[in-house]
């Protein structure tokens, strides 16, 4: 039996965006003293946007997290792409490269399927607004 989510802290997926920030932190600590406003500084706000937006939508409607979860996979695809121009600038060692990317891809099919989820939940709570509410009226007996 899965346990009641209570928090955003529950979530996996936001304690792997947690993980994921980490492990950029400490990836970028290597980068030339050059990248530390560039690089560098993008690299690790667009991995802090990725956790940040998942807790911050999760206490909203499903709508409004729906579109939060939305965010935190384009704060994803900018890390992506900023990983690869920090491997092809030799920034980032081609293994560690790898390393990043294999958790970048975990977490996107994550949170791909959490605001799938989401979005299938908003929608039945939207047609169910929307059915007329059935008045049950009081049977009559003929005694």
């Amino acid at each position: 039996m899965s346990e009641k989510i209570r928090s955003y802290r529950d979530l996996r997926v936001w304690q792997e965006a947690v993980a994921l920030a980490v492990s950029v932190y400490k990836l970028t600590e290597a980068f030339p003293k050059s990248e530390q406003y560039g690089l560098t500084n993008q690299m690790r706000r667009a991995a802090v946007s990725i956790a940040s937006n998942i807790a911050e939508g999760f206490g909203r409607s499903a709508k409004e997290f729906g579109r939060f979860l939305e965010v935190a996979l384009g704060s994803l695809a900018e890390l992506e792409t900023q990983s690869e121009i920090a491997l092809r600038i030799a920034c980032l060692p081609e293994e560690d490269s790898h390393q990043l990317a294999d958790e970048m891809n975990s977490l996107g099919r994550q949170l791909n399927s959490l605001r799938q989820r989401v979005a299938r939940s908003s929608r039945q709570l939207a047609t169910s607004d929307q059915q007329p509410a059935t008045s049950k009226r009081p049977t009559t007996s003929n005694r």
